[in-house]
């Protein structure tokens, strides 16, 4: 089997290497309640595409700091009762995407909203407001400040958990069936909602981002997604004098510490040829997991969506039902 990282036996036992702020799940139960003080007042836009059997809407709802953040949403046009619903999340620089790749989810009967990252490719409105570094990348947004809450992906986290509540204040959501997909920034964001919002109930995470810094950091692959961090250094550490305290801020928006929060039944795909989201730092996430969970690892596959990998989470989300072993 070729390897880019750790043998895979290293790998099922691996905790990560990036410090764990003391004080991290007091840091996220605040912002969880600061979220709870934000009134998402959501507006439903009625969207230019329309199919036969879908119902499409522009929705817009606030978040944390007043920004307004958009995300696309699909519902089956008959609905009996409640329904269960989908939230979608997409790569680094993208946005929600085409509405006809989400038509599969309402064609089972799913409704589906997917959201645009703030101050990314989409319409969601960043509104910004952080000291320091803002060229390179999101990751090291509001690194600078002296209040960690200002962090860039702190808000786009609760957006993702805003998102359920928006979904949760529609008639047909069903709160019983709740799941959440996405890969790359997108599999990033799943764990995050999973991890904030206990009423998900099956979560698919492809190829997931923003996982143990420093151990990306240690392999020379602050590159590509990761950038920021080798071009944070270079300029404003360039001696590391400042290394455990810059890891230790970047530990709050560190998913393998939320990852133990996570009560979903829950799936990673995994690459084991991945050099933009090491396969170490996934298993980092998924070892400190203790939610029902499962990793299909992929060989010959890098940082791409594995063949049949679809198909494997499509049949989990809408029939809770995986491939055996």
């Amino acid at each position: 089997m070729p390897i880019l990282d750790m043998p895979l036996a290293s790998l099922k036992n691996y905790q990560g290497i990036n410090p764990r702020p003391a004080d991290l799940d007091a840091y996220w139960d605040a912002s969880l309640e600061e979220l709870a003080g934000v009134d998402p007042a959501p507006v439903f836009k009625e969207a230019a595409f329309q199919t036969a059997n879908a119902a499409c809407y522009d929705v817009y709802y606030t978040g944390i700091g007043g920004a307004r953040i958009h995300a696309i949403h699909l519902r089956p046009k008959k609905i009996t009762g409640k329904i269960p619903v989908i939230f979608l999340f997409h790569g680094y620089h993208g946005n929600a995407g085409d509405w006809s790749d989400k038509l599969a989810y309402v064609n089972e009967g799913v409704a589906v909203f997917a959201m645009d990252v703030r101050g990314q490719g989409g319409e969601s409105e960043d509104v910004g407001g952080n000291l320091g570094d803002t060229l390179e990348g999101q990751i090291i947004r509001g690194l600078d400040d002296e209040d960690p809450k200002k962090l860039f992906f702190r808000s786009v986290f609760l957006d993702t958990k805003q998102l359920v509540n928006v979904a949760l204040m529609q008639d047909f959501a069903d709160p019983e069936q709740l799941y959440a997909q996405g890969g790359s920034q997108g599999g990033a964001l799943t764990v995050a909602c999973a991890a904030l919002e206990p009423r998900i109930r099956r979560a698919a995470a492809f190829v997931p981002f923003l996982m143990d810094y420093k151990r990306v950091w240690e392999m020379d692959l602050d590159l590509d997604a990761y950038a920021d961090l080798k071009a944070y250094f270079r300029f404003h550490d360039p001696r590391h004098l400042r290394e455990d305290e810059i890891f230790t801020r970047l530990g709050y928006i560190d998913l393998q510490f939320l990852a133990p929060r996570i009560k979903a039944d829950t799936i990673f795909i995994t690459g084991l040829l991945d050099n933009i989201c090491p396969p170490s730092t996934q298993f980092a996430s998924f070892n400190k997991m203790t939610c029902r969970k499962r990793m299909f690892l992929y060989p010959d596959y890098g940082h791409e969506n594995p063949r049949g990998a679809l198909d494997i989470a499509f049949t989990f989300l809408t029939k809770g039902v995986l491939p055996e072993e």
